[in-house]
């Protein structure tokens, strides 16, 4: 019998180590439902703004959470600023004047972005800022900043 006791120890241990080096090595994509939505509120497709504006988030389908609050169906916003492309899907999306972390659960800003031509896109973060599997990102919209 304690041959048995000591064999489902040891296998269980082993089963922990190898989980925990799988997570150490690739990091952590939380999953989001199919029907998950991310949008902007304000402002809108092709409109004008002039000096500070606000922006406001809007998500469906899933709850908004702190960074560093791991709960299952939420997130928290990154705002991308005339960003080309997209974040590594795979790794923490790094903070820069073009990508914005609302860490807080934050669901709005004000912008004060130079005149000329923006795009905006939001995409959800984890609570390690990894994007979601699927990921969740609103359409890139167009904003004319006078």
């Amino acid at each position: 019998m304690k041959f048995n006791v000591r064999f489902f120890l040891l296998a269980a241990i082993a089963s922990t180590l190898v989980s925990i080096t799988a997570n150490a090595e690739s990091p952590e994509r939380s999953s989001s439902p199919e029907d998950a939505r991310l949008y902007f509120i304000a402002p809108r497709d092709g409109q004008v703004v002039n000096g500070e504006f606000r922006v406001q988030f809007g998500l469906r389908g899933m709850g908004v959470a702190p960074a560093g609050v791991d709960s299952a169906h939420s997130g928290h916003h990154h705002l991308l600023i005339d960003f080309d492309g997209m974040p590594e899907l795979d790794l923490p999306m790094p903070k820069s004047e073009h990508l914005l972390h609302f860490g807080g659960g934050q669901t709005e800003t004000l912008l004060n972005l130079p005149a000329g031509q923006h795009t905006l896109q939001l995409i959800l973060g984890n609570h390690l800022h990894i994007p979601h599997q699927p990921i969740v990102q609103s359409e890139k919209i167009s904003i004319l900043v006078e």
